[in-house]
């Protein structure tokens, strides 16, 4: 008798002993039904961003890094050439194009973003002392982001150091002139990956 008491007492400590008690007024419970591939295509649609299982557009987030990278790099080796009073250059390669891209889905609005660094290598010619030079350098364009193009720096570095001192800082200041161009570039980006 004392191990039956013991037992309604461990019983009536569990947290789950108003379970076992289930009376027929209570809630039957859930049937699994199988749903078939025609009632899928029979619902109405519902428009909503994103995946199939993000119905209701909660959170998704995607890398867009890859075709990021490789749409900057089309887009900044198609500028072409640019002429200046001494010379002409053209952007040859992109060399480093650092950064993410991404596509975010919040409460079911899109939105994106990015952050990005590159390195452009310049190639052209100039007229120095009478004759036409070939020159090469770099821009390197420092950390820029979506929306933030009017802020969009860029810094020469020049790789030929036996061309005087005046000419190199007037050529230096001929290819800060890549700005404009490069910054029209970088919104046409901006809008095909709002587009995405």
């Amino acid at each position: 008798m004392e191990a039956s008491a013991a037992e309604k007492s461990a019983e009536s400590a569990s947290y789950t002993y108003w379970v076992r008690e289930a009376t027929r007024d209570a809630a039957p419970l859930p049937v699994p039904k199988k749903i078939e591939p025609a009632e899928l295509c029979n619902q109405p649609n519902q428009t909503h961003l994103g995946s199939a299982w993000n119905r209701a557009g909660t959170w998704e987030e995607k890398n867009l890094n890859t075709w990021a990278s490789d749409r900057i790099k089309e887009l900044l080796v198609s500028m072409g050439f640019l002429e200046f009073s001494g010379g002409r250059a053209e952007v040859e390669e992109v060399t480093r194009c650092y950064g993410d891209a991404f596509l975010v889905i919040v409460r079911n609005k899109k939105r994106v973003g990015y952050t990005y660094e590159l390195t452009l290598k310049v190639k052209g010619e100039w007229l120095i002392g009478g004759e036409k030079k070939k020159v090469k350098g770099h821009l390197d364009v420092l950390e820029f982001t979506f929306g933030e193009l009017d802020d969009l720096q860029i810094q020469v570095k020049l790789s030929d150091e036996d061309i005087p001192r005046e000419e190199q800082q007037r050529i230096s200041q001929d290819l800060r002139l890549f700005l404009q161009p490069l910054r029209e570039k970088l919104l046409q980006f901006e809008e095909e990956l709002k587009a995405r």
